[in-house]
């Protein structure tokens, strides 16, 4: 099997402890200067709190658990979504706005509001799906997110990925990192229903009904606007992960008061709860 670079590979039993292989990756994200592995919003106290109370977190995958367009350009994939749908005469069907908007999800979106449940919609989602698969090859695991997902399975918390993202892109990128174990079955991602995207709370809903989890006894980890309101939808806490200050500006601006720009910050908090 091919290891991925930068991160976290775990043999053996779950264990507390951190590895070597961490604190490379941790290295990586401070060379980059996208993290700084302090944590900010309302204390460490505030966050104990937060972990203490959950029996069962919910993860988005895309950010939280690793960068899946690190080397895959998410606007190259939404201007090939775009010329696609023209070479099928269809350049009318999006706004200007939605053509330049170099997000793959509101090209998708756009698309579905005008002709929901259509095999144009069910052709489109699937060119999105391939392309997230090709790049879940170079995706870049999030710093401590590894060692954090296996110290909660440790402690017998009970994980899901709740994404926005195709559920079989989830399952290959965890498959590669050893971690689909901490998960499954619980990986909740994109279905035909496409209006039920996050910030709609469906795929939230989705695993704590699988899981028998009440909401308040849940936690969220998101790094979006649509992923806290997902959650405050859904009655879940709310931990928001900002890798740098335009991503904790807009959970904060959408009402997000726990943010950490580090899962270091979450690691030290959960050893020492």
């Amino acid at each position: 099997m091919v290891r991925r670079p930068l991160g976290n590979h775990h043999d053996g039993p779950d264990t507390l402890l951190v590895t070597s292989d961490t604190t490379q990756t941790e290295q990586v994200a401070a060379d980059t200067g996208n993290e700084t592995g302090n944590g900010t919003g309302n204390g460490a106290e505030d966050l104990r709190e937060l972990i203490t109370r959950a029996r069962v977190v919910l993860w988005d995958f895309d950010g939280p658990i690793c960068r899946l367009f690190a080397g895959h350009s998410a606007e190259g994939v939404a201007e090939g979504l775009v010329k696609w749908l023209e070479g099928r005469g269809l350049h009318g069907l999006l706004t200007d706005s939605e053509r330049e908007s170099l997000d793959p999800h509101v090209v998708l979106r756009a698309v579905d509001r005008r002709h929901p449940g259509s095999d144009l919609v069910t052709e489109l989602e699937e060119r999105l799906t391939q392309e997230e698969l090709k790049a879940t090859a170079t995706a870049m695991p999030t710093a401590w997110a590894d060692p954090l997902i296996r110290t909660l399975v440790a402690l017998k918390l009970r994980l899901a990925v709740t994404t926005n993202n195709s559920p079989r892109v989830a399952t290959t990128y965890l498959d590669g990192r050893g971690l689909t174990s901490c998960f499954a079955p619980h990986i909740y991602g994109r279905t035909q229903e496409l209006r039920h995207l996050k910030p709609h709370p469906h795929c939230l809903n989705r695993a704590l009904r699988a899981m028998g989890s009440a909401p308040d006894t849940a936690l969220m980890i998101g790094d979006t606007p649509s992923d806290f309101l997902a959650a405050s939808e859904a009655g879940v806490p709310f931990l928001g992960y900002a890798r740098n200050e335009r991503k904790e500006k807009l959970l904060r601006g959408a009402g997000a008061t726990t943010v950490v720009n580090s899962l270091e910050t979450v690691l030290t908090a959960v050893r020492h709860v």
